[in-house]
């Protein structure tokens, strides 16, 4: 049975599946294949915990943890409304092609409708079918105002302390 959970970053129980599936996203070549530092697996959920506008939804599948969406509130000036970008977004390997992600990707819709998001954002390497098929099946799709100027592009920048 597949179930749908907003995380309580303040649980322990949900800080460590928020963690856990977050590395092993991490781990894989999708996520960039590196674990994540001790220094994020032993402070994201503290971290995430003190910003209001941070959400994450769990999907368990038989009470084990199997997915994971990790949303930010942004904010629309043109609609004056709120955005909800899906900030990380993972379906562990053992419960790929089970229907996890869609359901997954319901919640995170649901959560935006209940905070009264305008839109959901989410970003998706070009080479990842999977990934790039469920979110077109959700009805996401590329960024574009206006044709004539092409797709919206992700771009960053790092800083160094």
């Amino acid at each position: 049975m597949l179930h749908i959970h907003t995380a309580d970053f303040r649980s322990s129980r949900d800080a460590g599946e928020v963690v856990g599936l977050l590395d092993a996203y991490a781990r894989d070549p999708m996520g960039g294949g590196t674990p994540l530092s001790e220094h994020t697996r032993t402070h994201l959920a503290a971290e995430l915990a003190k910003r209001p506008h941070a959400h994450a939804l769990i999907a368990r599948m038989d009470d084990v943890p199997a997915g994971l969406a990790i949303c930010i509130e942004a904010f629309s000036s043109f609609a004056c409304a709120p955005i909800l970008n899906v900030h990380d977004f993972m379906v562990d390997g053992a419960f790929r092609k089970q229907g996890v992600g869609a359901q997954l990707m319901a919640g995170v819709e649901t959560l935006a409708r209940e905070l009264g998001c305008c839109k959901v954002t989410l970003e998706v390497l070009e080479g990842n079918g999977p990934a790039r098929k469920l979110y077109e099946n959700a009805g996401f799709a590329p960024y574009v105002l206006d044709s004539a100027m092409g797709h919206a592009q992700f771009w960053q920048k790092y800083l160094t302390p």
